[in-house]
């Protein structure tokens, strides 16, 4: 499979709320979410598009995790849109990073005609804690605020799917990763906090369907996560694909010279996922 990395030019960069987000705590960058957009080719562009939430403990943003991704996925003829959300190290706290994520998820849905993205075929991806916050979204998302004065909150923050990479989706003090616990919900979280932020205790039937992956490997966050997930996606009767693979380290990403020669398969098998859900085209 061919992967590049290297961008043909600089992203689009659009603020999530240009006169300021609800919430701020300062003015400058690390206080201003915001989304880097790629588009492909237009020969290649199905219509498809892609939020992705980059991972780094909810105290940092991983560029593998983001750039590389959109970029991959611009080969997949989907767009990529990389969201810059706040964080803990910048003494934010839930809900601000879920309202980051939401926002970013209901802009594209109202920009679906400026970028020529199907509105019906929008979803979220995120790697580790970045996986946490798309799953989120992804069990506490909503139709819209009617009414609203601003037409990019009346659309609905709902992702047509969901691509989950490595991620930490439980709360709970025996899967959970602590650090990124922390940087979220504080030292002391309630066990209100631990429930609602875990993943897996709030899947219904209207959660979309997801590609899920972990490796046995991993060193720095459960393959428990994803497992636990998945079998209360299974509960729910939601469709999805569980990828556990023996080798990988946490926080490969997608090209990984350690333990491998050439990319780790799940981009293969993401690749055959989306075009299987019509996502993509069948390849």
């Amino acid at each position: 499979m061919n992967i590049s990395t290297e961008p043909n030019e600089r992203p689009e960069v659009i603020e999530l709320w240009p006169a300021g987000a609800p919430g701020a705590l300062g003015t400058g960058d690390a206080h201003q979410p915001s989304l880097e957009v790629y588009l492909p080719d237009a020969k290649k562009f199905c219509g498809a598009a892609m939020v992705i939430c980059p991972g780094g403990g909810y105290g940092g943003l991983a560029g593998h995790e983001g750039r590389d991704y959109a970029l991959f996925l611009n080969q997949q003829g989907m767009a990529a849109f990389v969201l810059k959300y706040r964080l803990g190290s910048s003494n934010y706290r839930h809900p601000v990073m879920l309202q980051d994520a939401a926002r970013a998820l209901r802009l594209v849905r109202a920009g679906a005609t400026r970028w020529g993205v199907s509105p019906d075929r929008i979803g979220i991806m995120g790697s580790s804690a970045g996986g946490h916050l798309a799953s989120s979204l992804i069990t506490h998302f909503d139709a819209g605020h009617v009414g609203d004065s601003d037409p990019i909150e009346r659309e609905s923050s709902r992702p047509d799917f969901g691509v989950l990479c490595y991620a930490v989706l439980s709360m709970s003090d025996d899967v959970t990763h602590h650090g990124s616990r922390q940087n979220l919900l504080g030292e002391k979280p309630t066990p209100a906090q631990i429930q609602h932020l875990s993943a897996e205790l709030n899947v219904t039937a209207q959660t979309p369907p997801c590609f899920i992956w972990h490796t046995w490997e991993d060193g720095g966050v459960k393959m428990e996560n994803s497992m636990q997930f998945a079998a209360a996606l299974r509960r729910n009767n939601v469709p999805f694909d569980l990828h556990i693979y023996a080798k990988g380290g946490h926080g490969i990403g997608l090209v990984s010279k350690w333990p491998f020669e050439h990319p780790h398969p799940w981009a293969r098998d993401l690749v055959f996922w989306l075009a299987e859900n019509g996502i993509i085209p069948a390849v």
